[in-house]
This record gives structure tokens, C-alpha cells and sequence, in this order.
């Protein structure tokens, strides 16, 4: 995108990321209720990758302005601790990890969990999308993209890590043994 965006181009990227937002939120839900069965961790994968790409679409737009430089009142945002609890009961075997949070300051690792992770970004994504829901794609848009820089893309980043090392190592170990096994 330019860095003279048009209304038209907020609301159509606003729009855009909804989309991501919804699928994301619905996907998530639907794991911690135990739907995803024996393919819990690639959907989730799956779900915080594609969220990552409208975090990048949101990273490579020029900064939202508001123009009064202020975030209406939404009221207090949903509780996801069912979720997070929910997630936490299908992930215990692979809940906690660890993680450099930032590869260019930090030098001690930090221990994570995959279970926060993905409800400290869903958190952060409803709280854009209720601004959203209420005809203010802009304020939507300021919300995701500051959110994305300061909190939600770390942890999504951080989660997107940690599955794929779950699942690069499940694979990866079928691969060595079934070669060991000829």
C-alpha cells in the first residue's frame, strides 16, 4: 500500500483482515471445544499462519492515523478464558515452551505457553474486531496494526514457532525411523 491511503483503501483492508480475524477467532474456538481431534496442532498452524499474514498486510501499510488521535469506547472486551482453558487441555503435552522474545535484545530464552499465546492474540484481534462490528473500520484498523507491533504479532510469531516445531519433529522423526526401519 502507499503511504497515502484513501478511505477505500482502509475499508477494503479492513475488511481484509476481518475476514482473517473472524476465521482465526472461529478456528480457535472450535480446537479448544476439542473439534479438532488428532489434528489439533496443524490447524492451529494453520489458523495463527494465515493470522499472520493479515498482521504482515498490516505491518507492510503505512501507519493508521485517527484523526482525532483517540480510541472511541468499546466497553470491556469478551472473557476467552474458556478458551484458554480449552486450548490448554488439548495442548498439555506440548503447552510449554520457550522463546527468545526478541532475537535482537534479548539473550535469555523465555518460557511461553502455546495456550496464552493464541488467546493473547485472539484478545487483542476481537478487540479490533468489535470496533470493526460497529461500522469504525478505521479505528479497527489503528487497533490491529498497533497491537500487531506491540503485542499480538510477537506472540503469534512465538506460537507459529512453537507449532512448527512440533510438527517439523513429529515428521521429521517418522522420516529417520522408517528409514531406519529398511
Amino acid at each position: 500500500m502507499s503511504d497515502t491511503n484513501s478511505p477505500q483503501d482502509w475499508n477494503t483492508l479492513a475488511e481484509r483482515v476481518a475476514c482473517h480475524v473472524e476465521n482465526y477467532l472461529s478456528g480457535l474456538e472450535a480446537v479448544a471445544r476439542g473439534e479438532g481431534g488428532t489434528h489439533t496442532i496443524p490447524l492451529l498452524l494453520l489458523e495463527v499462519s494465515q493470522v499472520i499474514l493479515a498482521g504482515a498486510q498490516l505491518g507492510a501499510s503505512a501507519d493508521v492515523i485517527l484523526p482525532d488521535n483517540w480510541e472511541p469506547e468499546i466497553g470491556d472486551d469478551p472473557d476467552l478464558d474458556h478458551v484458554r482453558q480449552g486450548l490448554a487441555e488439548r495442548l498439555v503435552t506440548v503447552d510449554e515452551y520457550v522463546e527468545v522474545f526478541d532475537p535482537y535484545k534479548d539473550t535469555e530464552p523465555t518460557s511461553y505457553r502455546l495456550s496464552d499465546d493464541l488467546v493473547d492474540v485472539a484478545s487483542d484481534l476481537v478487540h479490533g474486531l468489535r470496533h470493526y462490528q460497529q461500522d469504525r473500520p478505521l479505528e479497527a484498523l489503528w487497533w490491529w496494526q498497533y497491537s500487531y507491533f506491540n503485542h499480538w504479532g510477537n506472540h503469534a510469531g512465538a506460537a507459529l514457532r512453537a507449532l512448527h516445531a512440533v510438527i517439523a519433529g513429529a515428521r521429521l522423526d517418522v522420516v529417520q525411523e522408517s528409514v531406519a526401519v529398511q
